[in-house]
This record gives structure tokens, C-alpha cells and sequence, in this order.
């Protein structure tokens, strides 16, 4: 805990310090939740972390199942460097980092929406293009000559030194997320599943396209405050890829990708609250933790399914060879000769 407060000490206000935040040694979990919560959430940065969380999480696991059905988790990725870009710009300005992520996010999220499947196929380009704002955002850090800490948060997620003002701009932007989605749900839904029949019945595709990528857009600015820009696939796509291979009805698949990202969130805080490690790192490690059980535990069952299945024809056919030879003429027939007695 005194590892994590000395990090987050350069991002907390005047009014945040005050509380108490320096304490003289780190907190032991009791394994009473209802007492380690009330110690978690003494602290005002704790509780702008838990709600700025979920906002984020709620947001990621709906829009991350439209991108894993639709195949656009490159596209995630891009707008996250995009972003970075962009938050560095603003950081040289003097202004807030998460302005410069979310104008530059939705301006590119616009720009590959109207561009649509000429997209496609060109990832050579796309990925030299995203390098090139890599290094653009690169060359904004090396001329903004204070402490750096908001492109740190920017790169690798700070939710512990979210701000109240983050989090209300956390929640505007979750809610107009939320209204789009819902606006768009049924025709976003169809066309993700078959693109060709929903634009034969009318569906504006293009459209469709255009204001999706503009909430992924909002997604990948709400995802980078708690994940950072390099690992915004462990909050946008590895809860929804693990709920879709629970299930393939889609209201229960969305609802299975919010759980797991609030379940990753939720568990990251509150570890992180213990252990002097960043909070990125365990919402990383118990998504992919998850996937990898998921992966793994359904192969070794069918594995031990088709083992099983196959010891079993095994015993069926020794069975009905028995079952054969007993039925045949000279096993049904009375033995009175001696030796076939003996021989048999």
C-alpha cells in the first residue's frame, strides 16, 4: 500500500492528500470483505476508482462483444495508439490528457467508420500509419519538459489516480455510449452477423459502421484510464472472447462479457489495495487467466469424452463379437464328440 500511495502521489490534489492517505504501514486483509471494503473505500481515491471501474467496465463489456463479432479488435488496438497521440498533445498544451485521448479517438474512429471496408485488407498500411502516431506521440512527450506522469497513465492505465472531474466525464461518456448502443442494438446486431442480408433489407451498413466506431472510439477513452493504451485488449476484447465461448445466444453473451469485466475490475482494486502492484496488471492477469481455463478445460474434457467414448465402442464390439461367436451353429449345437469338448 505505501509502494502504491508513493505512485500515486504526484497524481492526487491537495484535497485527496488531506484524507489521511499516509499511513504508517501497509493494511493486512482480515478476510472479512465487509471490513476490508469499509478500509478500501475510507480513501476518496479508492472510491473514484471503484466507480470510474465499473463505468468502464459496463461500457467494455457490451461494446467488446460487437467488436469481437464484427472482427474488429485490430481496429481497438489502432484507436488506442491513435489516442495516445493525442493525449500527449495535450499534455504539451497544458491541458488534460483524457481531452486530447477522446478528440483524437473519435476523430479517428470517424475517419475508419466512413472509410468501411476499404479498410479491409489493408493492414500493412494501417499498422505503419499507427507506428507513425506512435512516434508522434513519442516526439510530444520528449518536448513537454514537466513530470510526465499523466502520458505514464496514459501507456499503462492509472485508475487509482483518476480524479472526481475523470470521473464524471467517465460517466457522460458511459451514458452516451449506453444510448447509441441501445439506439442501434437490433440493426448493429444484424448486420454483425451477416452484413450482405441486412444491406438486401434496407440496413444503412455505412451508417451503422460510422457510429459504432465512434462509440468504440468512447470505449477505448474510457478503457485507457484503468488499462492503459498497451493493454486495452484485456478489458475491450478478452471478457467478451471468453463469453462468447460460453455462450452463443447474444443478450446472455453481452451480459456474461459485464460481468467478467466487472469481476476483473473489482478483483484488480481490491488486490492491488494489498499488494504494491500496478492495478493494469492483475485485471490483465485474471483475464487471461480466465481465457486460458476456458480455452484449456473444454479441449481436456473433450479429450477425455472422445478417450472415453472410444474404450466404450471398444467394449460394445467386444460384446457383440461374444455375443456372435455364442449365436453361431457350432456353439449352439450339442458337443458330443469327446475332443470337441476338449477343445472347446
Amino acid at each position: 500500500m505505501l509502494h502504491t500511495i508513493n505512485l500515486l502521489l504526484p497524481f492526487l490534489s491537495q484535497a485527496q492528500m488531506g484524507h489521511g492517505l499516509v499511513v504508517a504501514s501497509s493494511p493486512t486483509l482480515s478476510w472479512n470483505l465487509v471490513a476490508d471494503f469499509g478500509e478500501i473505500f475510507r480513501y476518496a481515491f479508492m472510491r473514484n476508482a471503484f466507480l470510474a471501474g465499473t463505468l468502464v467496465a459496463i461500457v467494455a463489456g457490451i461494446v467488446g462483444y460487437f467488436v469481437v463479432l464484427r472482427g474488429l479488435s485490430f481496429a481497438g488496438h489502432s484507436l488506442s495508439h491513435v489516442g495516445f497521440a493525442g493525449a500527449t498533445a495535450a499534455i504539451l498544451v497544458g491541458l488534460s490528457s483524457l481531452y486530447g485521448l477522446l478528440a483524437f479517438t473519435i476523430g479517428s474512429g470517424m475517419i475508419m467508420g466512413w472509410l468501411g471496408k476499404r479498410l479491409q485488407g489493408r493492414d500493412v498500411v494501417t499498422g505503419i500509419v499507427l507506428s507513425w502516431m506512435l512516434g508522434l506521440g513519442v516526439l510530444f512527450l520528449s518536448l513537454y519538459k514537466g513530470y510526465a506522469t499523466q502520458a505514464y497513465a496514459v501507456l499503462f492505465g492509472q485508475v487509482l489516480g483518476i480524479s472526481q472531474r475523470d470521473v464524471i466525464v467517465t460517466l457522460i461518456t458511459t451514458i452516451v455510449t449506453l444510448v447509441v448502443l441501445l439506439a442501434i442494438y437490433r440493426p448493429l446486431l444484424f448486420a454483425s452477423l451477416d452484413e450482405e442480408i441486412a444491406e438486401a433489407r434496407g440496413v444503412p451498413t455505412q451508417l451503422l459502421s460510422l457510429l459504432f466506431m465512434i462509440v468504440l472510439a468512447l470505449a477505448v477513452t474510457a478503457a485507457t484510464q484503468v488499462v492503459g493504451v498497451l493493454m486495452i485488449f484485456a478489458l475491450l476484447v478478452t471478457p467478451a472472447a471468453i463469453a462468447e465461448r460460453l455462450t452463443t445466444r447474444p443478450p446472455l453473451t453481452i451480459l456474461c462479457s459485464i460481468i467478467l469485466s466487472l469481476l476483473f475490475t473489482w478483483l484488480g482494486l481490491f488486490v492491488s489495495y494489498y499488494l504494491p502492484y500496478p492495478v493494469s496488471f492483475f485485471i490483465t492477469t485474471f483475464a487471461f487467466t480466465t481465457y486460458l481455463l476456458v480455452r484449456i478445460c473444454p479441449a481436456f474434457l473433450r479429450k477425455q469424452s472422445k478417450e472415453y467414448e472410444g474404450e466404450g465402442e471398444q467394449e460394445d464390439e467386444a460384446v457383440f463379437g461374444a455375443c456372435t461367436i455364442s449365436a453361431s451353429p457350432s456353439f449352439s449345437r450339442p458337443l458330443t464328440n469327446p475332443k470337441e469338448t476338449l477343445y472347446h
